[in-house]
């Protein structure tokens, strides 16, 4: 998928329950592997009578459900299915997504197009022709598992799917922090070389970092990276190396970090500050933040 922003505290590898007493609550950790890599979510049990063995099995049942109905690597998936022509009775999930797919692909007039499969799959980018919720599914995964910890009473929460979601406080009782990586070619370890530190103001946000310095391959001398234009059929060259969008939902601040990277910076920034609902941080050449980002330089 695309190049994502990391907390600076990073996920369990297995599904280890962590219990710290606080001042403010019991914050529990949670953890596991789904979507190609590791995720984390920490959440402030004060009050929950859900046991935190439940919360982590139904967690996983989330993931799981998202995995069989929208992963394209998955070949059992509802979506590897529709695409290789079998006839599937799309789940409720499923509809739920593509309804957002078409309604961003009419906002940004078809530069996020989840139905451009076979467009991506050209450049090497895809897993075959039909539709491909990249650049969503993620954010969506964040969402969905925050939705579910709100059910349960939870207020003080961070969700890290490879996007991430932020509600509340952390542990310290001061405001989540994400870390922000330094967008050049060859840094593939998330948290290891940071461009700054974002931080959250208290109020439910999903932030997303969308970029093409890890995702790309040269050919002849030429570099082309997975950000492609639907509209062209060809990827994006202009100078934009990554947005991060903040936004009131992961699903949203991960399209438009997509649209941003396709319609490049001057493009972004004139968008980013038409919407009072979005903080955006941009970098090219030089690098660019909304008045309401909080970005903490390193």
């Amino acid at each position: 998928m695309k190049a994502i922003n990391k907390t600076l505290i990073y996920a369990l590898l297995a599904a280890t329950l962590i219990l710290t007493a606080c001042g403010r609550g019991k914050y529990a950790q949670f953890g596991g592997y789904a979507q190609g890599g590791t995720w984390s979510v920490k959440a402030n049990l004060a009050g929950v009578k859900v046991k935190p063995a439940e919360i982590q099995k139904n967690i996983d049942a989330i993931l799981e459900e998202i995995d069989t109905t929208l992963s394209g690597y998955n070949k059992a998936s509802q979506l590897s299915r529709l695409n290789a022509g079998e006839d599937v009775q799309p789940s409720p999930m499923f509809k739920e997504v593509v309804a957002a797919a078409e309604r961003f692909k009419e906002e940004t007039d078809g530069a996020v197009d989840c139905f451009a499969g076979a467009v991506f799959d050209k450049w090497g980018f895809g897993f075959g022709p039909g539709m491909n919720f990249n650049a969503i599914a993620q954010g969506y995964s964040c969402d969905r598992v925050a939705a579910y910890l709100y059910s349960i009473g939870v207020k003080d929460m961070l969700v890290d799917i490879g996007e991430i979601f932020c509600d509340g406080l952390n542990p310290k009782g001061k405001p989540w922090r994400v870390g922000v990586d330094r967008p050049v070619d060859g840094n593939n370890t998330p948290g290891a070389d940071l461009d700054g530190i974002w931080e959250s103001n208290g109020k439910a946000q999903g932030i997303v970092t969308s970029g093409n310095y890890r995702k790309f391959y040269i050919k002849d001398g030429k570099k082309y990276s997975h950000t492609i234009d639907p509209r062209s059929g060809y990827p994006v060259e202009h100078n934009l190396l990554s947005a991060t969008i903040v936004a009131p939902t992961s699903l949203e601040a991960d399209a438009y970090a997509t649209y941003c990277m396709v319609i490049g910076l001057d493009a972004a920034r004139e968008f980013i500050l038409s919407r009072p609902d979005l903080e955006g941080y941009l970098i090219a050449e030089t690098e660019w933040a909304s008045p309401g980002f909080n970005l903490i330089k390193q």
